[in-house]
């Protein structure tokens, strides 16, 4: 028996047959939330590691789970750009609209980082361009005040 510290142990070092084998023992854990409140999922994808995001989906990890501020995992793969896990996210149901605690969506967080692809991407799936954050501005608004003028059309 493997308590919840050495499963979040055995994901930060990307032991994709470790967490497999510790989640067939507990798999209450798959979508346990960490101290800081990072679901096993958004910490595999944070980090990185896609063999072990394949073992959590495997498992049945929720796609939309969020941590402590409202992030859902691919909010936080859209910022780094990292298209192929935005991939297996989306394909596994996740939902490309929600807001985080601060209104930003996984589109706002591309746009504001300058990551094209992932913005061509998020559009192309059917993420909404008109979504507004606490301070009301959309992705456009955070391409244009950044002068990120690729972004701006693609959320135009």
């Amino acid at each position: 028996m493997c308590n919840s510290s050495q499963f979040f142990d055995a994901l930060k070092q990307g032991n994709s047959e470790l967490v497999d084998d510790i989640l067939q023992q507990n798999p209450e854990y798959i979508n346990l939330k960490d101290q800081r409140g990072s679901t096993p999922l958004i910490l595999a994808t944070y980090f990185n590691f896609p063999d072990v995001l394949d073992v959590l989906l495997k498992h049945g990890a929720n796609v939309n789970n969020t941590d402590a501020a409202g992030n859902t995992a691919l909010m936080g793969v859209a910022f780094k750009g990292n298209i192929d896990v935005a991939k297996k996210l989306i394909y596994n149901g996740a939902d490309l609209n929600p807001k985080n605690s601060i209104g930003f969506t996984a589109l706002i967080f591309a746009a504001s980082f300058n990551q094209v692809e992932m913005t061509k991407f998020l559009v192309d799936n059917g993420a909404k361009k008109n979504l507004v954050d606490a301070k009301g501005m959309t992705a456009k608004d955070y391409a244009l005040s950044k002068g990120f003028k690729e972004i701006v059309n693609l959320v135009s």
